[in-house]
């Protein structure tokens, strides 16, 4: 198995590796959304249903893609416990903790997410680690795009991100601290899933 094979098969998925790492013989190959077009995609699926609809068609079709790769699945979401895919991310050469606290992304930049990810009995070779493009960011944005400044250096205050949500239908479908890292600028997820994403962290 190689990495390109997985990333074959989870291309069908619109699913791409983010990132991997190994540990006691076995392979991590955290997965997220292959741009453009995921959303699409997910929403025209039939397992895109119930409650929880994106958590729902994640862990159908990874759990087929897994067992079509002789693979375990593992998902962020399920718990608890939960696994932990923050710190997984950390471990894998293409992702840091940005200057506002949130994790960077080599491509997704400050709107990389996982949907799962493959477990293997075996070392796959991984790419060599990637440098932070926080490291060539000269503007940082991040720092100064929350009206409220509750993404900072100095932690998250959760409560006032919120509070500004519900006067603010920007901040509502999209973060804009997430928007304007540059990085995340280039890599074409459509409004529609960050929209997704803030009213399920804030309903209206």
């Amino acid at each position: 198995m190689t990495l390109d094979e997985v990333n074959a098969a989870a291309s069908a998925l619109h699913l791409t590796a983010l990132g991997g790492f190994h540990e006691d013989g076995k392979t991590t190959i955290l997965l997220g959304p292959l741009e453009p077009g995921f959303w699409p995609f997910v929403t025209d699926h039939p397992d895109f249903k119930g409650d929880d609809p994106l958590d729902n068609w994640s862990s159908a079709v990874i759990s087929t893609l897994a067992d079509n790769l002789n693979a375990q699945a593992v998902f962020p979401f399920g718990g608890p416990p939960f696994h932990p895919f923050i710190a997984w991310a950390l471990r894998s050469g293409e992702v840091w903790t940005s200057p506002v606290g949130l994790l960077v992304h080599k491509d997704a930049g400050l709107l990389v997410s996982y949907r799962g990810a493959l477990v293997f009995d075996c070392e796959i070779p991984l790419p060599a680690p990637a440098t932070s493009p926080c490291d060539s960011c000269t503007d940082k944005p991040c720092l100064t795009a929350c009206p409220v400044s509750a993404l900072s250096p100095s932690g998250y205050d959760v409560v006032s991100c919120k509070a500004h949500m519900d006067v603010d239908e920007t901040c509502r479908v999209a973060c804009r601290v997430r928007m304007s890292c540059p990085v995340s600028q280039s890599y074409h997820r459509d409004p529609a899933q960050t929209a997704f994403h803030m009213e399920a962290f804030h309903p209206s």
